[in-house]
């Protein structure tokens, strides 16, 4: 059934919001660039780095954007407007929103093109196209997808579509559904992929190059890198926190709730790399193989061992699932803004951002084509679009958030909303200094001031 619009919607409980934030979170940062950044920085000191900012950066974030979300109780654009007039601050305020809705929109007009390749690379798995595959063979697999704009808008144009009447069909029907069956079998499955990778030559080195940790391979790069990974990897500040918080029941912790959020996205992220990097060391390749891990590594790992094929198959499930889950809460901002604020249904603000979105991503297919000619400040579109959104509007969000939950919203309705106790004033400690300086460092160094 579809939502009217102005119909009050919430969560039908606290199950639903955990999964559901948690699908959010779990995408392709996990499953394809968690792995390749532990690879690429040392292993288990890297990891110890990005769990410490996990806790002391990215999930106060989450709590003060969810905290946002239930007070206000609409789109990212509106709930920012509620606030800041309920708080006689300046409307300028609302651009915090507008930031979100647009930045989740950016993104996923070009993370469903890369979503695409792992249905392309799915099918090529179960159709055994990719069965004792060389280096130069996985190369050129990737490198053939990548110039092909006919398969690539195919998948691309698959991949929205399917995302669309998702998030058509509403909260309970919709999301809540989605989220509801696919979070417990991406958990299943990357559980099956650890089981399968305790069978080969590499678990045992995967265990030590996860959990024990070398300092001497950790520079002042690392750790910025991982503050930037635990900050992006939660989802934070492209609206979706703020909107999936906006349908959270009254009852319902919040902080108690983020936690398990942060947590799930922490296992998922650990899980994945465990798995990956077993298949990587039994076939002595190299961890910090950069973005290639996932479309070229591992399609030769999985070739060369047994059953390798189905478990590629599996794994590439796996990556679908994420992505779908992080595709929804990338653009439910946008279509709730528009139901909402244009009068629309659902499946009219579905159609009309998602096909919007759609059109967008066709020019990062041209990007990575090399056939879109069209460069700003030096960059060419899908480097445009990532800089803009990664770059700049989530580190400079994510700071607002902080600062309007901890300074704007007064202290006795955040301890109202938040459900901390006596641990209210270590959420503030990090949310009104310690979140805002370290973000503001993602900002330095993405934008290369620092």
């Amino acid at each position: 059934m579809t939502q009217t619009p102005h119909q009050p919607i919430r969560w039908s409980s606290r199950i639903a919001f955990i999964t559901a934030a948690a699908g959010a979170a779990i995408g392709l940062g996990n499953i394809w660039k968690f792995p390749y950044l532990v690879g690429e920085n040392g292993g288990g000191a890297f990891v110890l780095v990005y769990l410490l900012c996990v806790l002391g950066v990215g999930l106060p974030i989450m709590m003060a954007e969810t905290l946002i979300g239930r007070m206000g109780r609409g789109n990212p654009v509106q709930t920012m407007k509620t606030l800041a007039k309920r708080y006689r601050t300046s409307p300028l305020w609302s651009l915090v929103g507008w930031f979100g809705v647009l930045a989740g929109f950016l993104i996923l007009s070009y993370y469903s093109v890369i979503a695409g390749w792992s249905m392309a690379y799915l099918f090529k798995m179960a159709g055994g196209f990719l069965t004792h595959i060389s280096p130069v063979e996985a190369h050129q697999t990737l490198t053939e997808l990548q110039a092909s704009a006919d398969v690539q808008v195919i998948w691309h144009s698959v991949f929205m579509a399917l995302t669309m009447v998702i998030v058509a069909r509403g909260l309970a029907e919709g999301i809540e559904s989605v989220t509801r069956l696919l979070i417990p079998c991406l958990l299943v499955i990357l559980l099956m992929l650890d089981v399968y990778g305790a069978t080969t030559s590499g678990f045992g080195q995967s265990l030590e190059f996860l959990l024990k940790p070398d300092f001497s391979k950790l520079s002042g790069e690392s750790v910025l890198i991982a503050l930037g990974q635990a900050f992006f990897s939660l989802g934070l500040a492209n609206g979706s926190t703020m909107v999936y918080g906006s349908y959270l029941p009254d009852n319902v912790s919040i902080s108690r709730t983020t936690l398990w959020v942060a947590l799930a996205d922490t296992l998922a992220a650990m899980m994945a790399g465990l798995a990956i990097f077993s298949v990587v060391f039994a076939n002595q390749m190299s961890p910090g193989m950069g973005p290639g891990l996932i479309f070229e590594t591992l399609p030769i790992a999985f070739s060369a061992m047994p059953f390798g094929g189905f478990f590629g198959f599996i794994f590439f499930v796996l990556v679908f699932f994420a992505a779908i889950t992080s595709a929804v809460a990338l653009i439910e901002p946008a279509v709730s803004m528009l139901s909402e604020n244009y009068a629309m249904t659902r499946t009219r603000a579905s159609a009309i951002a998602g096909g919007l979105c759609w059109f967008l991503g066709l020019g990062t297919i041209g990007a990575f084509r090399g056939t879109f000619d069209l460069t700003i400040s030096g960059k060419n579109f899908f480097d445009f679009i990532d800089f803009i959104t990664a770059d700049l509007m989530l580190p400079i969000g994510g700071i607002l958030i902080a600062v309007f939950a901890a300074w704007v919203i007064p202290k006795k309705d955040s301890e109202e909303q938040l459900d901390l106790g006596s641990h209210l004033s270590t959420w503030l400690i990090l949310s009104r200094f310690v979140a805002p300086a370290a973000v503001l460092l993602i900002l330095l160094e993405s934008t290369g001031i620092l």
